[in-house]
């Protein structure tokens, strides 16, 4: 892998610096259980059996890891979210998993706002100017139902510091 792509991978990072509240940190410890993110841990080896092919092992030890994983649907702003970044030990067996977990009840829109943030935003622009931008590209209010009672969500309410909702 090559540098920029490594440094890419890392690039969910910067969600921390953002006007997003920042996320806490999820920890897993027990039987190996949590794939990266379609997979339990693997490595690639070269192929015993056929020449010039590649297979994936199971790591017995050792780290295996995943970036944030996300794509555009529509348009390019039209951001979606598939799966959290994790990073993972595997122990014979045995697994101890990190993840971030975002200070909302629904990780997509968490994801989705910062993607939209920092890929589809005019970097120009303030902070706050950069969010209002966003609320006009994706916007995060949904409606939902039960036993007839409405409740409205704003998912920019729960995810963005305070500060930059003024």
């Amino acid at each position: 892998m090559t540098l920029k792509y490594r440094l890419e991978r890392l690039r969910w990072w910067k969600v921390l610096f953002s006007p997003l509240k920042p996320f806490t940190l999820k920890w897993y410890v027990g039987k190996l259980a949590l794939g990266t993110p379609y997979f339990y841990p693997r490595k690639t080896v070269k192929s015993k059996t056929k020449p010039g092919y590649l297979e994936f092992k199971p790591i017995k030890v050792g780290f295996d890891s995943c970036s944030l994983g996300w794509k555009t649907k529509w348009t390019d702003t039209d951001f979606r979210f598939e799966h959290g970044p994790m990073l993972t030990f595997v122990f014979f067996g045995y697994q101890i998993a990190v993840t971030p977990k975002p200070p909302t009840d629904w990780p997509n829109s968490y994801w989705e706002i910062w993607l939209c943030y920092e890929y589809a935003t005019d970097k120009t622009k303030s902070r706050r100017e950069r969010i209002a931008e966003c609320r006009k590209i994706m916007p995060q209010k949904w409606v939902s139902s039960k036993n007839g009672i409405e409740t409205k969500i704003d998912y920019y309410e729960q995810v963005i510091k305070p500060k930059y909702l003024k």
